[in-house]
């Protein structure tokens, strides 16, 4: 029989090798397939004992097929009736394209249809389809001229083998598939290790086959080299595989191999090795506990922390040993932790005899051990481009080296020092001395300038911000180009005491190489905590753009209070800051910005100066309401807080109550704000100051088929808002896109002036970048005064005020769409316009909708 083994891409050399273990024979590597050849027995065997292999197939038949024709007429001629049990339903899946088949659906529909016919005449029953849950699942080949047909011996994926309880306890975490874990496992040798028998000297020194699992992530790794120390056979615990529908399916023989396999579990009983775990993220290790727990695990896996010496003195004597880590999930602010980890511990004489095998996605680890990886495989776990590399232990590699360098004696004394150099596994480790006695591994030498311009800002900005009773900051921007990054300290308040540190990385040019650029940020996470004295579960890394777009709120990713956030916003315990006398809840977490943009500082005081002479404030995308809260401190009677985002309203509801503005003077709507706008300009509803601070740009789903994009609609935007303004009253208007250019002459025309305060309201800890935000007084004017104001000609003054008083001669405009016209129907404050577009006299205020 004809068989092959199907696998992710760069599996196949080893999983070749892992198919010749098991004695399977004639084995040929293809891409994407190992094949090989055998009876039934070798099927079952693949099937029951391979834990690279994603599907088992055996091989129905190859012919031609040129055409639809051909294709039914070489599915017909398969002895059907032999194959598939009666009853048993059929799903065929097509892969492939001839000159003429180019739809894999038709291809599989058209097997379909010559399998069952040949059922129904031979039998007098026609096969029942079963798409989702098949007893016969049968794969259609098509390349060039040919095609072959194979059913799948497996049924699921061979991969799907996590314990149930394990599976359950890491819902919604990492856990590495286990066909990944076992490609890592394959290259540290971790199976030969456990086979290995002791010798006298091992017991007398209690020293044990040993790998050490130095980012343990989800426990993937864990759980399969438990299951390749007891010799558990990875399908053994499957119910139901794919050639129970096949009739040549042999229960005996499958029962006879189970046996076996139940033998050599027992046997493997005898074994001794230590299993140790650590991870650099509590989180992670946590998880992994968890997991190890769930599937029983426990017994084989000791977890310490994440020390070199701690790690060491758990590992104890080893009878040879293994370092692996699977990186492809830890946090970028503890990255470069967990490579220092691997590093040291590579580099630790006791573990001499250990190979280094890691999951990694930026191939960083390289620079943290010292030397280029022996070999790189490129895989694709989640659909995420990662690479297994692999190092050889310094022991191989030293006697690599003495031979290499032996191998001509003349040209040894030449030649010697040369190699020695590129020999990168006995190159010491770059380190920083900080000034507390503990030397800094570092990934760039060059980093300790990095490092000594962030000393020097953090003591000139201590002193500026003690002077100026600033809590919260920006210590560093970018001020050397090559670390690109922000960084802003946090001092929590009495009621949450604490330093956090919020990293964000400045994308790098496209010129730079994107594993150097890592390597410095990674720095740039080790040295800032060390240097602001914050601890490390306190550091957040970022990634941020150089503001070209993008929501201006975007999530970061899955954070710890991801789930249910909206619900517990409200109640969720969150580090407060001070600013200004006032207290705001910040999330470091769940969010590119943590709640409060410390560039605003001076501009929420220049809120709540203006507030002083206000009756009633508007705050338009409102975020957290941080302005809301200075303008009500400021005094004004009433505060309206307007946002599309339900979460972001709860906070600044939140955030209000924290400073004691409560009551029914204080209103939070939900509401996309430019059809807001349009509704309240319908009513009498008038602000003596209006904050606008518009993201650069959105594309929510809540605002349907719109966009927002700042520059291009800002002119439709600040005309309406000068419509809600009293007699008198004027509008703050504040952006953050780098190259914002106001329309002076549009927004003239709608009877709109600015006056450019960026200047003053940039905080000295943003002096650098005086671009980070544009900041604009927003009046409304006569239209002639306006035009007046920004150059217009007395000509054009006078064309405008004409257009205007004889409304027949303006150019045809697009009709405004419906939701503007009558409202989008979820307006929740001032109601509906009334008929005929007479302003209501009373305004009716409600909460904000609760419905996303």
């Amino acid at each position: 029989m004809e068989f092959y083994a199907s696998c992710p891409e760069g599996f196949e050399s080893a999983l070749a090798d892992e198919l010749k273990r098991l004695g399977l024979s004639h084995v040929r590597r293809l891409k994407g397939r190992a094949t090989f050849e055998g009876e039934l027995e070798e099927g079952y065997r693949a099937c029951l004992w391979s834990r690279l292999a994603s599907r088992v197939f055996v091989v129905l038949g190859r012919f031609e097929a040129q055409d639809a024709d051909e294709l039914y007429d070489g599915v017909y001629d398969i002895a059907w009736e032999n194959i598939v049990h009666p009853g048993a339903t059929i799903a065929i899946t097509a892969r492939g394209v001839t000159e003429q088949l180019r739809n894999t659906r038709f291809s599989a529909l058209r097997a379909k249809d010559a399998l069952c016919d040949r059922l129904a005449e031979a039998t007098g029953r026609r096969a029942d389809v079963d798409a989702a849950d098949p007893d016969v699942h049968l794969l259609l080949s098509l390349r060039q001229r040919r095609a072959s047909i194979s059913l799948d011996l497996s049924g699921d994926p061979l991969f799907k083998r996590l314990p149930p309880a394990a599976t359950r306890a890491g819902e919604g975490t990492h856990v590495l598939r286990p066909d990944y874990a076992a490609l890592v496992l394959a290259q540290i040798g971790w199976t030969a290790l456990c086979e290995r028998e002791l010798t006298a000297d091992d017991y007398e020194n209690e020293a044990l086959p040993t790998l050490i699992d130095a980012s343990c992530a989800g426990g993937g790794l864990l759980l399969e080299a438990v299951n390749i120390l007891t010799d558990r056979a990875p399908g053994a615990a499957r119910e139901h595989w794919g050639f129970e529908g096949w009739q040549l399916h042999d229960a005996a023989l499958w029962e006879q191999l189970l046996a076996e396999a139940r033998e050599r579990e027992t046997e493997a009983r005898e074994r001794q090795a230590r299993i140790v775990a650590v991870d650099v993220d509590p989180a992670a290790r946590k998880t992994a506990e968890r997991m190890v727990t769930c599937a029983g695990y426990k017994r084989f896996v000791g977890f310490c922390a994440a020390k070199p010496a701690t790690v060491l003195d758990h590992a104890g004597a080893v009878a040879g040993a293994a370092i692996v880590a699977d990186t492809t999930e830890t946090p970028l602010s503890l990255m470069h932790d967990a490579m220092t980890l691997v590093g040291e511990l590579h580099r630790a004489p006791e573990l001499a005899s250990a190979p280094v095998a890691a999951l990694t996605r930026d191939g960083l680890l390289a620079r943290a051990l010292h030397a280029e990886p022996a070999r790189s495989i490129a895989v694709m776990p989640n659909n995420e481009e990662a690479t297994v590399e692999v190092w050889p232990s310094l022991d191989h590699a030293a006697a690599a080296f003495e031979a290499e360098t032996n191998t001509d004696a003349e040209e040894q004394t030449t030649n010697a020092q040369d190699e020695a150099a590129d020999a990168p596994t006995f190159e010491p480790a770059a380190t920083l001395d900080l000034g507390d006695g503990k030397p800094l591994p570092v990934l760039i030498p060059e980093s300790e300038q990095f490092a000594n311009r962030l000393r020097k800002n953090a003591r000139l900005r201590r002193k500026w911000a003690k002077r100026e009773g600033v809590s919260c900051y920006r210590v560093y921007d970018a001020d050397l180009p090559d670390y690109s990054a922000a960084i802003d300290l946090y001092e929590g308040c009495p009621q949450t005491p604490g330093r956090w540190l919020v990293i964000a990385e400045y994308a790098a040019p496209k010129t730079i190489d994107p594993a150097l650029a890592q390597a410095r940020m990674l720095d740039i996470l080790a040295i800032a905590p060390r240097i602001l004295d914050v601890p490390a579960e306190h550091v957040h890394a970022k990634a941020r753009m150089r503001s070209r777009g993008g929501s201006q709120y975007g999530k970061q990713g899955a954070g710890k209070g991801g789930s249910g956030e909206r619900a517990n916003i409200a109640r969720r315990r969150l580090p407060l800051i001070e600013e200004g006398g006032l207290t705001f809840a910040v999330n470091f977490d769940d969010y590119l910005d943590v709640g409060i943009f410390l560039d605003h500082r001076v501009t929420r005081n220049l809120v709540r100066e203006h507030a002083k002479q206000a009756r009633r404030f508007l705050n338009l995308f409102a975020y957290t309401g941080t302005a809301t809260c200075y303008a009500a401190d400021g005094g004004v009677e009433e505060t309206v807080t307007v946002d599309l985002s339900n979460t972001y309203l709860d906070w600044a509801e939140r955030n209000m109550r924290q400073n004691g503005f409560v009551g029914p003077q204080h209103h939070f709507v939900r509401n996309d704000v430019l059809a807001w706008i349009r509704d309240q300009r319908q009513t009498r509803n008038r602000w003596d100051l209006i904050f606008v601070d518009p993201p650069t740009f959105s594309n929510s789903s809540k605002m349907g088929r719109r966009t927002w994009d700042v520059q291009r609609d800002h002119v439709e935007l600040l005309a309406g808002v000068s419509r809600l303004l009293t007699q008198g009253g004027h509008a703050i208007f504040s952006c953050n896109l780098r190259g914002f250019r106001p329309e002076t002459r549009k927004l003239a025309r709608a009877g709109v002036v600015l006056q450019d305060i960026t200047a003053q309201t940039i905080p000295e800890d943003f002096a650098r970048n005086q671009k980070v935000h544009h900041c604009y007084i927003v009046r409304r004017l006569p239209i002639e005064d306006a035009m007046a104001e920004v150059g217009f000609s007395a000509e054009e003054i006078t064309e405008r005020v004409e257009e205007l008083r004889n409304p027949e001669a303006r150019k045809p405009r697009a009709a405004a769409p419906a939701h503007a016209q009558t409202g989008n129907g979820k307006s929740n404050f001032a109601g509906k316009p009334s008929p005929a577009g007479k302003p209501k006299k009373k305004k009716f205020y409600a909460s904000k909708t609760k419905g996303r």
